[in-house]
């Protein structure tokens, strides 16, 4: 990554830390665009859809990939008791 973090944001209509939320939301949660949307709305940020869509896919591979190595991986063996099905 580059070592100041706001040159990836240069030139962007919002903050860094405007876009950083939206993406961790993203990531973090099942939401859409459109709740983003509300969620960033609710927060007296006022950002389209189609700008979050293109947010996601500029900057979320990177937490992503940094995210990745420490999530717990499961042995793909998964059992539930019928009583909970």
């Amino acid at each position: 990554m580059v070592s100041n973090p706001e040159n990836l944001f240069k030139g962007q209509q919002f903050t860094a830390e405007v876009i950083l939320w939206a993406v961790r939301w993203y990531l973090m949660f099942p939401a859409s665009y459109r709740d983003l949307e509300l969620m960033l709305t609710d927060r007296d940020v006022s950002v389209g859809h189609t700008t979050l869509f293109r947010w996601i896919q500029a900057y979320a591979p990177e937490p992503e990939k940094r995210v990745r190595p420490h999530l717990s991986r499961c042995d793909g063996s998964w059992r539930a008791d019928e009583t909970y099905l």
